[in-house]
């Protein structure tokens, strides 16, 4: 079976395998693209309430053992002392070198027994690790469903529900039959939906108040019946979002959800997860797409001083992987920070209105979100000098503009006026990217998260995101 280090063999390196990609367009699978339309959907978590079927887009990792917690704590960035049963853990995992491979979330199931949730690198690499290091651990993998699945039949181990909004309290109480107890934000209790009790995991995506449950897949129907019908009763209009609004959410609320794996480079452990890593996994056929292109894969690394993960570094730990490195860019006055790129909208007009001329057309701005890579790596210019890099960008309907999250330079400041250079410098063979010409839009370096609701405490003031800005 072909590995990761045999396709990049076959090319001169990683970037050009990567801005070559033939995956086409990143597909969140199987629910629905919009309910009712994308944006009342984006209203809906912001005014009233919204349903998200979460159950397909996320790998899903059982890590259970005598070693579960001792090898999770040693592959991953976070403190573990105060992990107790039924809580909840933002999980960041780095290469040796101190490079973000990804991030999941983490249940406490049992002592011995924990769930991960989110992205495929995270997951890839912990399967990894467990056979490397000889762990006297268990790991299921259950992998994202399939993102074109050409009508065949769906199953995950899990189906997991989020509702959220103000409206949203309205809704639990009427499914759960009565008041729900107060759940510290991720933590985790039971509730009843109907006939059923379900964990519920007290989450908010978006900064309004929200729950997270999950179950087994065969209940998956009942469940959903069951919020709808609790719904009615409670007066709410429930507003379900499809796959199209989902993924913006993080625009309002600040979380990159796909930086590139920082593992194309390295020896050692690196060089052997390379070789362990399929022709066909998430690694070698994923795309980079935007205007910034280096011949040095590293540049698209990030760190989690960069991403705002710092705060929950375990540094007391004995050891964990990556420490040696990040003890050394703790002290690194080249560290980006993460910010929230405002879009002009003359500039965003002047985009789409190529669209209608003659000629080469500007690169398409799609809505709400031009997902055309798996992860996106724009250009932010202040004058001739690269001083950021755009990562996820897309439409908010609440806030009534373009945005897009990345990282800056220290010396950049909230408010100031970059470029962003808008589109493919070159031709590539993304079946993704149609051809066009690059285009410069201005953008204001805004707070993270942006939304005022999420940023000023709102009902997420524990989240990492809040702590984070």
């Amino acid at each position: 079976m072909p590995s990761l280090s045999d396709v990049m063999a076959k090319h001169k390196n990683p970037v050009e395998m990567l801005r070559n990609s033939t995956i086409g367009m990143y597909v969140y699978p199987v629910v629905t693209p919009e309910f009712r339309n994308w944006r009342v959907e984006q209203e809906a978590w912001r005014h009233s309430a919204v349903l998200f079927d979460q159950s397909h887009h996320m790998d899903e990792l059982i890590v259970e053992g005598p070693e579960a917690e001792k090898f999770l704590a040693h592959h991953g960035i976070n403190a573990f002392g105060n992990f107790r049963l039924n809580r909840a853990k933002h999980y960041v995992p780095v290469t040796p070198n101190g490079h973000v491979i990804g991030d999941h979330i983490i249940f406490r199931e049992r002592e011995d027994k924990f769930i991960l949730v989110g992205r495929a690198p995270t997951s890839h690499w912990l399967m990894f690790c467990a056979s490397y290091g000889k762990w006297n651990v268990r790991i299921k993998h259950d992998p994202r469903s399939t993102s074109r699945p050409e009508g065949e039949r769906v199953l995950r181990t899990h189906y997991r529900y989020q509702i959220q909004g103000p409206d949203a309290p309205k809704i639990f109480e009427k499914m759960n039959g009565g008041p729900v107890q107060d759940i510290k934000f991720f933590h985790v209790d039971w509730i009843n939906v109907g006939s059923k009790k379900v964990q519920a995991l007290r989450h908010g995506m978006s900064g309004a108040p929200g729950l997270e449950i999950w179950g087994p897949y065969d209940d998956k129907h009942y469940i959903h019946s069951t919020i709808l019908q609790a719904a009615r009763e409670a007066g709410v209009d429930l507003v379900q979002c499809g796959s199209r609004a989902y993924s913006t959410n993080t625009l309002e609320s600040g979380w990159i959800p796909s930086p590139l794996p920082g593992i194309y480079t390295g020896d050692g452990m690196l060089a052997d997860y390379r070789d362990w890593v399929g022709a066909d996994m998430y690694e070698a056929a994923g795309a980079i797409g935007g205007s910034f292109v280096s011949d040095n894969i590293e540049d698209y690394y990030v760190n989690p001083f960069e991403l705002g993960y710092d705060f929950y570094i375990g540094w007391k730990k004995d050891d964990f992987i990556g420490k040696q490195a990040l003890l050394k860019m703790k002290e690194s006055k080249t560290n980006r920070k993460k910010v929230t790129f405002e879009w002009n909208k003359e500039d965003v007009l002047k985009v789409i209105a190529s669209a209608f001329d003659d000629g080469v057309p500007y690169k398409w701005i799609d809505f709400p979100q031009p997902n055309y890579a798996s992860s996106s790596a724009d250009m932010v210019m202040h004058g001739d000098k690269m001083v950021g890099m755009s990562m996820f960008n897309g439409y908010s309907y609440n806030e009534r503009c373009l945005l897009s999250l990345g990282v800056v330079d220290q010396s950049v400041e909230v408010g100031d006026v970059l470029t962003l250079k808008w589109g493919e410098p070159d031709d590539t063979a993304k079946t993704s990217a149609e051809k066009h010409r690059q285009a410069e839009i201005r953008v204001k370096v805004s707070p993270t998260p942006y939304a005022r609701e999420v940023r000023e405490g709102g009902y997420a003031a524990d989240s990492w995101r809040t702590k984070a800005a």
